[in-house]
């Protein structure tokens, strides 16, 4: 799986958000927060072919946690992922 490439992440304040493409004014109802672990996940996987253990390896590296933890995070993230279109 990929992520799409059309959608953009932006830094708003201190927040970073995902939109859609050809938002001239923003639609809030398709506008997705992104908490600082997400936004480093995204980051990574831009433009890469990708999967649970990938992402859980993106945790391993550069949080301290658990193995089991980072999967179950990686699992739930590619469903989230997944769930909200942003996977192609």
């Amino acid at each position: 799986m990929k992520l799409r490439g059309d959608l953009q992440l932006r830094k708003l304040g201190d927040d970073h958000i995902l939109i859609y493409p050809g938002q001239d004014q923003l639609d809030m109802s398709k506008v997705y927060t992104f908490n600082e672990t997400a936004v480093q996940i995204w980051l990574e996987l831009q433009g890469k072919e990708f999967n649970v253990e990938s992402v859980t390896a993106v945790l391993l590296d550069n949080y301290e946690v658990e193995e089991s933890e980072a999967e179950r995070d990686a699992e739930k993230l590619v469903k989230q992922f997944e769930n909200q279109g942003f996977l192609i």
